[in-house]
């Protein structure tokens, strides 16, 4: 799990470290010191903390003009255990919704699990960005189909063409011109 590395090609448009906006503003990476884990497995230093156990992220991008955030996670995502949603929604998606985010893309690929409690954090926020969404991206079939099971899905869009979009291959703004065509069109 330690060679799992948050996605680094957008680096020269975006680094949530040198964002004063960003809830990881001034944060510094030790290339050469893992001291975060998932359970007993190391992971990439870069991975940023936001108070969870088991559950990282990182944000990709911001842009505030056109109110959306990237943000890719890693882990084990545990409501049922250590409120991992609220944590994120206090410590990092409030702060971004201060600035003007009401549209969120997450990026679920390397999310390894998925365990509910009660959907309160997810009404709230979906509450919170009024005109914007909450669009979850490639996460795996297990996590969607607890999702679904949790009645998670009536607050964030995920599944069919969000399973397989190959984000890598596009930039920040392209990605999200294309998640938001796609959710124009389940709206409308």
């Amino acid at each position: 799990m330690h060679d799992l590395e948050p996605h680094f090609a957008w680096i020269n448009l975006y680094s949530a470290a040198a964002d004063e906006r960003s809830p990881f503003f001034n944060r510094e990476y030790n290339e050469f010191y893992f001291d975060k884990t998932v359970y007993n497995y190391y992971i990439h230093p870069q991975w940023d903390h936001f108070g969870s156990n088991t559950l990282y992220i990182k944000i990709l991008f911001a842009d505030y003009q056109e109110g959306f955030a990237i943000i890719e996670m890693m882990g084990e995502w545990n409501d049922a255990l250590y409120n991992d949603i609220m944590q994120l929604k206090r410590e990092v998606l409030e702060i971004l919704m201060q600035e003007g985010i009401n549209k969120f893309i997450l990026i679920g690929e390397n999310v390894l699990n998925f365990h509910a409690s009660d959907d309160a954090y997810y009404e709230e926020w979906f509450q919170d960005v009024e005109d914007g969404w909450i669009a979850m991206l490639n996460f795996r079939t297990h996590v969607v189909d607890e999702f679904r099971r949790e009645r998670i899905d009536y607050y964030v869009n995920f599944g069919g063409e969000l399973d397989e979009v190959a984000w890598r291959t596009l930039g920040p703004r392209p990605l999200f011109s294309l998640v938001d065509g796609v959710l124009s069109r389940r709206l409308n």
